[in-house]
């Protein structure tokens, strides 16, 4: 196969398994190579893709089971070549019909924006009382950036805009408006400069918080020694035991109804890179399967 391509988007562990019909599978992976308004490096397009190749070199046994067995359905690309509002129709759209499959979403980006047209298709499906809980090295809560409501940097302020709880992990790059709109919107948040230096792997959260979870990992969330493969790497971030940790503990506590995986971008010739976040997304899935069936 050619993994070289940044147009192909074979099926998620299809060296391993057979594609999944989308009414029997549990995770359906969604791939959406947007990419517009990221402010330092690029090649978040790129992302979804080079995953999904990856994926081909992973084994079924996760280390704890074998979360395939459960069902993987790959679903065609979201197109990205339209305007952004419509780019953002499109993505709620798919998300929408994986939750009316009675699948979980499992969504590769591509920009951070990304996220915005999943929670719209979590919500345009019927889904209401649900949370966020967000790993990143940015709050992403301004307004807008550069002048645009639909930003990477915005994406947050989307969310709670809608109404949608917020828990932020990892955090290390924000300004003041982003430290006002979290005291006016509630968001709990626990930043890395508490979490790394003291090695915190678990959270509890608020006992008034949603009982399902949307959860959001920008790989930017991780160290650039973990991942340098994204646009805006900021030291000081979380490490990959320390990644899966919070999100299992959240896991634990609450029903995890989808999950992306944002922000990745790829570098030409290191493809440990790729495959760790191929890695990282199937490991998701895994303690998402293990905490429904607990």
């Amino acid at each position: 196969m050619n993994t070289d391509s940044s147009e192909h988007y074979p099926i998620f562990l299809g060296s391993e398994i057979d594609q999944a019909d989308p009414q029997q599978a549990m995770f359906h992976v969604l791939p959406v190579p947007y990419e517009k308004t990221v402010s330092y490096g690029g090649g978040t397009r790129l992302g979804p893709s080079a995953i999904l190749n990856a994926s081909w070199q992973l084994e079924k046994w996760d280390g704890k089971s074998n979360p395939c067995d459960l069902g993987i359905h790959t679903c065609a690309a979201v197109d990205c070549s339209v305007a952004p509002e419509q780019v953002i129709e499109n993505i709620a759209n798919a998300t929408a019909e994986i939750v009316r499959n009675g699948g979980i979403p499992v969504v590769l980006g591509g920009e951070h924006t990304v996220t915005y047209g999943v929670l719209k298709g979590l919500k345009d499906a019927g889904m209401e009382d649900f949370g966020i809980v967000q790993i990143d090295a940015h709050a992403d809560l301004r307004q807008a950036y550069e002048g645009d409501i639909l930003s990477h940097a915005s994406v947050m302020k989307r969310a709670v805009d809608m109404g949608i709880p917020l828990y932020q992990l990892g955090i290390r790059a924000f300004c003041e408006e982003e430290m006002q709109i979290r005291e006016a919107f509630g968001v709990h948040f626990q930043d890395a400069d508490e979490l790394v230096p003291n090695n915190i792997n678990s959270i509890t959260l608020p006992d008034d918080f949603p009982k399902n979870v949307f959860f959001t990992l920008d790989i930017d969330g991780m160290d650039p020694s973990v991942f340098p493969s994204t646009g805006t790497p900021v030291p000081g971030g979380l490490g990959w035991y320390q990644t899966l940790q919070l999100f299992e503990s959240v896991a634990k506590q609450r029903r995890i109804i989808g999950f992306d995986v944002m922000e990745f971008a790829p570098i030409e010739g290191f493809h440990a890179y790729d495959f760790a976040a191929s890695l990282l997304t199937y490991k998701l899935m895994g303690i998402t399967a293990r905490s429904l069936e607990s």
